[in-house]
């Protein structure tokens, strides 16, 4: 099995991926529904509406950040994804014969919202750590990009899919459909096998464990930057659902299957960003900076595309910059925090990446209405580069940020390489800085060579 997909050549990661893919899809159909819901039937086009509905879904995260880190790393991850899995499915059936009844109101969908977020906030950190769980840690990096691969192949089968099911038999029934499928994860967990999994002994009870979590991260300079990039972009970057539902019915007047094909798109981008991410053997922080440069990039460019399928293009590129970077984020707080901290910190790096959105989604559905979607979008192409902006802060004043120029013959030599064609070689410019000071010497003289082999190639064939 190819080195992008090889956590997949292992059987817990393997049935947990396939239970989860449907999972996820019938999750994104849901959303998708909701939005639709919120925004066309049970209100007149209200994008602030909307907010609302988010706000409500994503606040508990941070609300409850201090207890679910803990229960993500005291209990059995297993049995407790089976009781929060099994909840999230009663939740999607009792919504869904609401809606069907016509009894559903728009306060009774943001209770739904909060309750959903109530249970997700107690999931999240318990879904994270779990894939520690299924893999060893030489295949974490490559199971967490799979998990988002997974995430966003049903993010292009889900919108669409519901799309086409709302035009035609309503929002009800697509509610219904969701709950169903969150029996296959269920089937899933039950059916892993036990004993090959990665077991991380539980942590004992005792006094101050909630505040050694947060004593952990704000001893970690290195994982403070990632969290802050993350709540900006989280907080005012990645509302799609607003972004995209008042474009097609707000600028250009398409319907519910014209809304889901714009949420595909912004899939199709991200599970290519997902594969990409899935051949990296680990996360670098050039390409986090690079990732939140090019989703404020892409969403400017979005923000001004004048027809339909201009801005649905587009989206692939937002798509793709987004998952990059929240992959990227999410691998390198998993591989760098202590396996015994990993439950309470993905706690709060997921309070932090959804617990922004409360703040921001009303506020950005508010420039929806006030200024027009163009504008909203924009505010998320701000955040891009916002964070960009700390993390290139952070690597100049902390990890000491250079452009260092390499002379060939410098080049050759550290990799232990005779040069043959030097007056032919020209210079390179590498960026270096402390955090990557950590790769073995034999990396940097891989590298070197390979960049020398090429210039031989390149000369002479010219």
């Amino acid at each position: 099995m190819s080195a992008m997909f090889r956590s997949l050549g292992l059987y817990n990661y393997r049935l947990w991926f396939g239970g989860a893919l449907v999972s996820n899809t019938g999750t994104w159909m849901q959303a998708t529904a909701q939005d639709w819901l919120v925004l066309t039937h049970l209100t007149d086009h209200d994008a602030t509406a909307v907010g609302i509905t988010m706000a409500l879904q994503f606040a508990p995260p941070i609300l409850l950040v201090p207890v679910t880190g803990l229960i993500a790393d005291r209990f059995d991850r297993r049995r407790m994804l089976m009781l929060t899995q099994g909840t999230m499915a009663l939740l999607g059936l009792a919504l869904g014969l609401l809606v069907l009844t016509d009894v559903a109101q728009l306060w009774m969908v943001w209770v739904f919202a909060l309750l959903l977020g109530t249970v997700n906030a107690i999931d999240a950190p318990i879904r994270q750590s779990f894939v520690s769980e299924l893999v060893p840690p030489g295949h974490l990096s490559n199971a967490v990009s799979l998990n988002s691969a997974s995430f966003n192949g049903a993010r292009l089968l889900g919108p669409a899919v519901a799309g086409v099911l709302i035009a035609s038999v309503g929002t009800g029934w697509v509610f219904l459909i969701n709950a169903a499928s969150f029996a296959a994860v269920l089937l899933s967990l039950r059916f892993i096998r036990v004993s090959q999994l990665q077991h991380k002994p539980p942590v004992s009870r005792a006094k101050g464990q909630i505040r050694e979590g947060f004593r952990y991260v704000k001893g970690r300079p290195d994982l403070l930057v990632v969290f802050t990039m993350i709540f900006v972009i989280g907080t005012f970057g990645l509302n799609f659902p607003i972004f995209t539902s008042t474009m097609a019915s707000v600028e250009f007047g398409v319907d519910a299957s014209g809304f889901g094909l714009l949420s595909s798109c912004i899939a199709v981008g991200s599970l290519t960003g997902a594969l990409l991410s899935a051949r990296r053997e680990r996360p670098r922080m050039r390409v986090l900076v690079l990732a939140a440069a090019s989703f404020g990039v892409t969403c400017t460019v979005a923000a001004l595309m004048p027809s339909y399928w201009t801005f649905a293009a587009v989206l692939v590129a937002v798509g793709l910059s987004s998952i990059t970077l929240m992959t990227t984020a999410n691998s390198t707080v998993q591989l760098s925090t202590a396996p015994e901290m990993r439950g309470r910190v993905m706690a709060l790096y997921m309070a932090i990446f959804t617990g922004g959105t409360p703040l921001g989604a009303p506020i950005v559905g508010w420039v929806a209405d006030t200024a027009g979607p163009r504008w909203a979008i924009g505010v998320g192409a701000a955040a891009g580069f916002v964070a960009a902006g700390i993390a290139v802060v952070w690597l100049v004043r902390r990890q000491h940020l250079r452009v260092r120029r390499v002379a060939p013959v410098a080049a050759a030599a550290d990799a232990g390489v005779v040069r043959r064609i030097a007056p032919r070689l020209v210079p390179h410019f590498t960026v270096e800085h402390d955090g990557d000071g950590g790769r073995p010497a034999r990396d940097r003289r891989d590298e070197a060579a390979a960049v020398l082999a090429a210039d031989e190639v390149a000369a002479r064939t010219s």
